[in-house]
């Protein structure tokens, strides 16, 4: 295991080391692991457990994310950790999040950059598990990346200190929040987090200017009531209708058994949320309705997408039949600079 010193934390009483990462605070004796499996207090100081450790790595379409408006087909490097802070029952990567002693590569920040190139990625993808809880190596990796002109993207549930997430948000290009129910007792009891920390990332990411799209598992029973949709809908409108909202359908998995989303119920749950935002989008369930990037305007089909094979007619940040402005990034920032690439930009 790599050493390196660990961030946000600071020591407790009698050789306890409190973390300061995340929302959940804990406080850890000598030997123990944070619930999250990436930290843990080793002779009274926190340590990163997983420090340039990937578990799992591919090259994947941009779409894969998902990210539909930022630079549309372009391939990228994805990399994970094992190991989350929240543990929610009904998770779909459960192997990886839920099972931090998962098989691992030792490899440094300079080696992910270098495989991104040679794999010909535009940047790097810090997703499948939780990448945030992976700070330390993610941090340092996301700014070898950015020395090098590559873009740094997060898949996330946003269950981070506002502080520690400061500190990444000018390495970012773009992020995918993971927002699952806008009900603090789905969190609390599904999820074992909270609501309103993730509402934070959220408007934190889209003040500072970073590409963001959100994503919502629909499980039936669950978060799929129209108003749960209603709720959900409204708070990312009020920050921008541009925002993309993905609704993705749910499968059991791990330790939930609910039944499976139906159709009609992503169906209709984009329907809804189609009512305030400009672009919804479906997953996991074959909906050719909610798949193609249409101007809100005239309607006219600027992105189209089978699978992920996707046609982008855009040239332009400008809709190709009536000249909308379009809420998509075609193409990143020019290598060595600090600010995320701005909607439209070419």
């Amino acid at each position: 295991m790599t050493i390196v010193e660990a961030a946000h934390w600071h020591p407790g009483p009698e050789q306890t080391v409190v973390c300061a990462l995340c929302p959940t605070g804990c406080t850890l004796r000598e030997g123990r692991d944070g619930p999250c499996g990436t930290r843990g207090n080793r002779g009274g100081r926190m340590v990163p457990l997983r420090y340039g450790q990937i578990a799992a790595a591919g090259l994947d379409p941009m779409e894969k994310k998902p990210l539909y408006h930022f630079l549309p087909g372009a391939p990228i490097l994805s990399v994970a950790s094992a190991g989350c802070n929240l543990h929610c029952r009904f998770c779909q990567n459960w192997r990886l999040s839920q099972e931090p002693e998962s098989r691992a590569e030792q490899v440094t920040p300079s080696e992910v950059v270098e495989l991104a190139r040679q794999r010909g990625s535009v940047g790097i993808a810090y997703t499948y598990s939780e990448p945030l809880v992976w700070f330390e190596f993610v941090r340092d990796t996301a700014r070898a990346a950015r020395e090098a002109g590559l873009v740094n993207v997060i898949v996330s549930n946003g269950y981070l200190e506002a502080e520690p997430l400061a500190e990444m948000l000018p390495l970012l290009d773009a992020a995918n929040i993971d927002l699952k129910c806008m009900d603090e007792r789905f969190y609390r009891d599904i999820c074992k987090g909270h609501l309103e920390p993730v509402l934070r990332s959220i408007a934190a990411i889209h003040a500072a200017g970073i590409h963001l799209e959100v994503t919502n598992l629909v499980i039936p029973g669950h978060n799929d009531s129209d108003d749960q949709l209603i709720r959900l809908r409204d708070h990312v409108a009020d920050l921008s209708p541009e925002i993309p909202l993905h609704l993705s359908a749910y499968r059991p998995a791990w330790c939930f058994d609910a039944p499976p989303t139906p159709p009609a119920t992503l169906q209709r749950a984009a329907e809804l949320c189609a009512q305030r935002l400009h672009h919804v989008f479906t997953g996991n369930l074959d909906l050719p309705d909610w798949t193609d990037t249409r101007c809100p305007q005239c309607g006219e089909v600027a992105i189209s997408r089978q699978g992920y094979e996707v046609r982008c007619r855009l040239t332009g940040p400008r809709c190709p039949g009536c000249g909308h402005e379009l809420s998509v990034v075609l193409q990143p920032s020019s290598p060595q600079s600090e600010s995320p690439p701005q909607p439209g930009s070419m």
